[in-house]
C-alpha cells in the first residue's frame, strides 16, 4: 500500500472560467488527460489550492481537476464577497465540469472541502462516482463556535493571540469584530486581521507543532482568502439552514463514500464525523488514530492515497 504522497506533478493544463461579474476562477487539469475523472475541492472557505493537492491521486490514472474558489488562491478578484456562497460555488462546481465536458467525477474534499463535497453531491448525486471526505466540517452554528472559542480549551495560548488582536471590549463577538476589520478596505486594517485569525487555525491544525504550515497560513494570499471569506460564511452561516447537509444525506445513497478523519482533529472535531457517519452508514469510516485535523498529517495522507487507490475504476 503506498504511504505517501505521489511524486510532484505539473499541470498539462491551466485555464479560467469566467462566471458571475467579477469572478474568475483559475483551473488545472493534472495526470491523464483521458483518465477517471476527479475534482479536488480546496478548504477554507477561502484557503485555495497547492500543488501539493496534485499529489492525493495516481497521475497515470486520474484526470483531476483542481481549482481556487470564488476569491481565493490564483481566483480573482482575491477575498471577493459579491456573490460568493454556497449555492455559487455549487454553480461553479457544475459549470466546470461541463466545462471540462465530463459526465461524472470523483470528488474529494477536506475541512471545508467535505462541506462542500456534500453540498454538491446532495444537489448532483448523479453526477458523483464517489466522495472522498477529510476532517468532516458540516459549518454547524455549533462548530462556528467552537472554532472561535471552543478551541481556547486546547490551545489556550494561541486562542489569546488570536482574541487579543481585538480589543477587550469586542471580545464577546469575535466573528462580528473580527468580520468589520476583513472587509474593511484598507490593508492595513484587514491584513493584520487576516494574518491573526489564519495563523490561528493554522497552529491548531496539526497533532504536533508545525511552524512551516503556520507560515503558510499566514502568508498574505492564503491569509487574506481564508480570514475574509471564512469570516464571511460564517456570519452567514453558510447560506444554508443549519443542519441542511445532515438533513439531506438521504441523497447520498448508492454513491460510494469515505470518510477520513484525525481522531485528535481540533478544529473540526471528530464528533462531526461521527455524526455524518451514522446518518450515512454505508460510507466507510477510517479514524486515524495519531493524527489533528491537517491532510498533511502522515496517517490520513496514506489512508487518503489508499483510499483513491481503491477508488480507481469506480465510476
Amino acid at each position: 500500500m503506498l504511504q505517501d504522497l505521489y511524486p510532484p506533478i505539473e499541470p498539462y493544463e491551466t485555464g479560467r472560467l469566467r462566471r458571475d461579474p467579477p469572478h474568475d476562477l483559475y483551473y488545472e487539469l493534472c495526470g491523464d488527460p483521458l483518465g477517471q475523472p476527479a475534482v479536488f475541492l480546496h478548504g477554507g472557505p477561502g484557503a485555495g489550492a497547492s500543488p501539493d493537492h496534485r499529489r492525493f491521486f495516481d497521475p497515470a490514472h486520474y484526470r483531476v481537476a483542481v481549482f481556487d474558489q470564488r476569491g481565493a488562491g490564483r481566483s480573482t478578484p482575491l477575498g471577493e464577497l459579491a456573490a460568493n456562497t454556497t449555492p455559487h460555488l455549487i454553480g461553479d462546481i457544475e459549470a466546470l465540469r461541463e466545462h471540462l465536458g465530463i459526465e461524472r467525477w470523483l470528488v474529494f474534499g477536506g475541512s471545508w472541502g467535505s462541506t462542500l463535497a456534500l453540498a454538491y453531491a446532495e444537489a448532483h448525486p448523479e453526477r458523483v462516482t464517489g466522495l472522498v471526505l477529510r476532517g468532516i466540517f458540516l459549518c454547524r452554528r455549533t462548530e462556528i463556535d467552537w472554532f472561535l472559542y471552543g478551541m481556547r480549551w486546547i490551545y489556550p495560548e494561541t486562542w489569546r493571540r488570536f482574541a487579543e488582536h481585538l480589543p477587550e471590549a469586542e471580545r464577546d463577538d469575535l466573528l462580528h469584530s473580527y468580520y468589520r476589520r476583513l472587509i474593511d478596505p484598507d490593508p492595513a486594517v484587514h491584513m493584520p486581521a487576516a494574518r491573526a485569525w489564519s495563523t490561528y487555525e493554522g497552529a491548531c491544525s496539526t497533532l504536533l507543532p508545525s511552524p512551516e504550515t503556520v507560515a503558510a497560513f499566514g502568508q498574505d494570499t492564503m491569509a487574506l482568502g481564508l480570514a475574509r471569506i471564512e469570516a464571511h460564511y460564517f456570519v452567514h452561516d453558510i447560506f444554508m439552514e443549519d443542519g441542511a447537509l445532515l438533513a439531506s444525506v438521504g441523497r447520498l445513497r448508492g454513491i460510494p463514500g469515505v470518510i477520513v478523519q484525525g481522531r485528535y482533529d481540533v478544529v473540526c472535531p471528530i464528533a462531526t464525523a461521527d455524526e455524518l457517519h451514522r446518518a450515512w452508514p454505508e460510507a466507510e469510516y477510517t479514524v486515524v488514530p495519531d493524527a489533528g485535523h491537517s491532510a498533511m498529517e502522515p496517517g490520513v495522507r496514506k489512508a487518503l492515497i489508499a483510499t483513491t487507490e481503491r477508488f480507481k475504476g469506480v465510476d
